[in-house]
């Protein structure tokens, strides 16, 4: 049967006569012992041989317990490391400042040899179910990485030729509620949608990913994919939310026929597509394409509406998900939004790399950061 491996303990201490008594009293329960004669010495040892628990004097010369303390628990290797201060020191107050500083008990001098087995032995459960949840959380994050390739995986690649279709998957978080595709129903149809799962994370997700599949597929029960407005009916009839874990979604849906340049549309509780089109002086036209109405899950009988748009040759559309404009509301700004977000596209209507339009979102809205799942489809009709 294999031995179990003894804990490993630290102890710093600058008095000898304290070293010896700690660690003959700690090698009679077991612990590997290893001994530090000062903060420096006692820094660098737990660096090197990651201790599970850490001793330590208060006063010392030179580094003393607090700096100690500071140090190993800046050290990331050292995170599930407990840390008890050895301390004749008694006051409330002395206590608050240790803590502050990061230590998680404390072991009153002189030291009681069975008052230190038992601190010991506790502070080694804890050390236990620190290291547990610290595995645990590990497995969590690989497994929730794994999602996010396999989610990832599923999206589709940039199109180019006559239609031009570049886009970008934003999550909040590793995994989102987001969700776009585009594909051929016909060598002259092509459908396009983008739909966004209220919530984010796993939760969110499941039920984007499991629509998007449907989708592709063409296996959403009695669905007629070239018209919006059924798609959407069928989606709503598959996906009450009371059904789906309180999820609802909001999807915007459109069919382009080539040969016409017509694109049919429609939405559910979706922002307006972005159709930019050139007029006659040189300027440009904005079109926002959406049919109004609730989103997929809140409501079993609900009517949804397909609506017609012609394509001028070099048009461009933009699909996206309220992130991308809702980011200002964070930050309070009152110039950002919706309309903020149209003139942006005016603005860099030449502009074909995505990239630089999230930069100037950021910098427009005055955050760097994106407090919600983003998606963004740009279609160039040539």
């Amino acid at each position: 049967m294999k031995r179990p491996i003894a804990a490993k303990i630290l102890v710093v201490d600058d008095d000898p006569a304290i070293r010896l008594v700690v660690s003959k009293a700690l090698q009679k329960q077991g612990y590997e012992v290893i001994l530090a004669s000062d903060g420096q010495e006692g820094v660098d040892l737990a660096l090197q041989h990651c201790p599970d628990l850490i001793i330590c004097d208060w006063i010392m010369p030179g580094l003393d317990g607090l700096e100690v303390c500071r140090r190993v628990k800046a050290a990331k290797q050292l995170t599930t490391t407990f840390f008890v201060l050895l301390t004749s020191r008694g006051e409330p107050e002395d206590r608050v400042i240790g803590l502050d500083t990061g230590a998680d008990d404390f072991l009153a001098k002189p030291i009681n040899i069975s008052e230190l087995q038992a601190r010991v032995r506790a502070a080694l459960r804890i050390h236990q179910l620190s290291q547990d949840l610290q595995t645990q959380k590990q497995l969590l994050e690989a497994e929730l990485m794994e999602a996010a390739i396999y989610v990832r995986s599923l999206l589709p690649s940039p199109m180019t030729g006559a239609i031009e279709i570049d886009a970008r998957f934003l999550p909040c978080r590793q995994l989102g509620g987001d969700c776009f595709d585009y594909f051929w129903l016909d060598p002259d149809y092509l459908a396009i949608y983008l739909l966004d799962v209220s919530g984010h994370g796993l939760g969110a997700a499941l039920p984007s990913s499991l629509v998007l599949n449907l989708l592709r597929s063409r296996s959403l029960p009695s669905a007629n994919f070239y018209q919006p407005h059924d798609v959407l009916s069928s989606l709503n009839e598959a996906f009450q939310m009371g059904n789906q874990n309180q999820k609802y979604l909001t999807i915007w849906y459109g069919v382009y026929n080539c040969s016409k340049r017509q694109l049919s549309y429609a939405s559910a509780g979706h922002p307006p597509a972005i159709l930019l089109t050139s007029a006659s002086n040189g300027s440009t036209e904005v079109h926002q394409l959406r049919t109004p109405s609730v989103p997929i899950g809140i409501l079993p009988e609900t009517t949804y509406t397909s609506d017609r748009q012609t394509i001028p040759e070099n048009s461009i559309l933009y699909v996206f998900s309220d992130g991308i404009y809702e980011i200002g509301q964070a930050t309070g700004s009152s110039s950002w939004g919706l309309e903020g977000f149209i003139d942006l596209l005016v603005d860099l209507k030449t502009e074909p790399n995505l990239n630089v339009m999230l930069d100037r979102v950021q910098r427009s809205s005055g955050t760097t950061t994106f407090d919600d799942d983003l998606s963004i489809l740009r279609i160039e009709f040539r």
